[in-house]
């Protein structure tokens, strides 16, 4: 065997790495046609650990891994799921913030209507207080003093008006205690015309001659009574006699309750003994009553209405043909008096405006029954340059001013003779504010409500002319 590897051998000569010769010859191996692969334990660690370097890599840069696909896709969802309801939340957070930081301007804005309110109420002047007359007891309406089987507390109705101006839109909004000359008052100069004065005398149906001091029956003890109309049926009907009282208080936008009292001294007291819930609810201080029924104007609208008081139910309901309303020409004072309805020796009455009259003064009388004009008198005078008006034996009289404490009774007009012409009765605005004047043709009385007072004139007519 070695002779044979001897034959079978060769060998070379070379330099190695260093420049050395070296000699080099290979033997076959007379067993083994193939050597073993090199490395053994040492290579399969190597390639363990550059496997392992690989997938750290791959993670670290982001690249893709030997984890299932169908983890990585439940992982993505879950986070995207995650961002949405993030995203949603912040959206509305951000909603939130933006509807709070809205509110917090309007009240803001409230704050500061209210505080310049109340810095021109305390620089008005208060009216000086004569002592002639008591003060009257406060009402006691808001919660009635009745007997068991009596009236309860009544609802709170003190809502407020829309502001001067809004006619177009007729909304309201809501009406704010501190804030009650926002009930579409017009501050309105008024000139005082002089004339003659009158020199009739006596007490029958000529020409007014003269107005007496106001007298005070009751004060009214919340803002709701600061505006309103009283009135006793010239000529009632059963089942309620000539000696009853009826009072509305107008400030609010749904006005539909109607007082009753049995007389004066039960009115002074603040006890009304029927209260009756209106069908359909009251505009302005213009309402009246006669034969047994509430004669008012329906609230936003040229609507009149006659109310029976026995059967407690509309009896008649008809359009004012062509009258304005809802601010459009109510008298200076405002408080949306565009239909002043009106009783005298004559009968029912309506003193209003059209767009064709251009605001003057227009005069109808009404049939009681069915609220259908029967004839019309056109003045020349302006509705909203008057305080407010009345009808007696057939005349319409105005009054020149609603603040001032000395004015007049400025002008007459004669239905009769269809002429006009000026006097100068005078005449007492004792609170300074007078929203309703009324004539009662039975007692020969102006009925009035003058800044939360209830008051009335007694009043001088000359002869009637033959």
């Amino acid at each position: 065997m070695q002779g044979e590897a001897q034959d079978r051998a060769a060998m070379w000569r070379g330099n190695d790495r260093s420049g050395r010769c070296q000699y080099t010859f290979s033997v076959p191996s007379p067993s083994e046609t193939s050597c073993p692969q090199n490395g053994g334990p040492e290579m399969e660690g190597l390639k363990a650990r550059l496997s392992l370097l690989e997938v750290l890599v791959a993670r670290l840069s982001g690249g893709e891994t030997d984890t299932p696909p169908s983890t990585h896709s439940k992982a993505h969802k879950d986070l995207q799921d995650s961002l949405n309801r993030a995203i949603g939340e912040r959206n509305l957070l951000q909603g939130e913030k933006a509807r709070l930081e809205r509110e917090l301007e309007g009240l803001q804005g409230r704050v500061e209507e209210m505080r310049r309110e109340t810095e021109r109420l305390r620089s008005k002047p208060c009216p000086a207080q004569t002592p002639a007359v008591p003060p009257s007891p406060p009402l006691q309406d808001s919660t009635l003093r009745r007997p068991a089987g009596g009236f309860g507390s009544m609802s709170n109705l003190m809502t407020r008006p829309n502001r001067q101006g809004d006619s177009s839109s007729l909304r309201d909004s809501a009406w704010q205690y501190g804030s009650p000359s926002d009930f579409q008052e017009l501050k309105a100069e008024v000139t005082q015309v002089p004339a003659p004065g009158s020199t009739q005398d006596g007490t029958g149906c000529g020409d007014l001659v003269s107005v007496a001091e106001p007298v005070t029956h009751r004060k009214a003890d919340s803002i709701a009574g600061k505006y309103g109309v009283w009135m006793q049926d010239p000529e009632a009907t059963s089942p309620y006699g000539p000696n009853m009282v009826w009072r509305i208080d107008t400030v609010g936008s749904e006005i539909r309750q109607l007082f009753g009292y049995e007389d004066m001294e039960q009115l002074s007291k603040g006890f009304p003994s029927k209260v009756l819930l209106l069908p359909d609810p009251v505009e302005g201080t213009g309402a009246t009553m006669y034969r047994g029924s509430l004669y008012y104007q329906r609230r936003r609208s040229r609507t009149l209405i006659r109310y029976d008081l026995s059967s407690e139910s509309i009896a008649a309901r008809r359009e004012l043909p062509h009258a304005g309303f809802h601010g459009q020409f109510p008298y200076s004072w405002g408080g949306y008096t565009d239909i002043d309805l009106a009783v005298d020796e004559q009968g029912l009455w309506a003193i209003y405006s059209t767009s064709k009259a251009r605001g003057a003064i227009v005069i109808a009388q009404l049939d009681p029954n069915s609220l259908e004009v029967r004839k019309t008198w056109e003045t020349n005078i302006r509705k909203n340059s008057v305080a407010n008006a009345f009808m007696i034996c057939g005349k319409l009289y105005t009054v020149s001013s609603y603040t001032s404490p000395d004015t007049t009774v400025n002008y007459v007009y004669d239905t009769g003779s269809s002429q006009g012409r000026t006097v100068s009765v005078p005449f007492k605005n004792k609170y300074r504010y007078n929203s309703m004047i009324d004539y009662n043709p039975v007692q020969k009385k102006l009925l009035a409500w003058d800044n939360f007072h209830i008051v009335s004139y007694e009043l001088r007519l000359g002869q009637q002319a033959k």
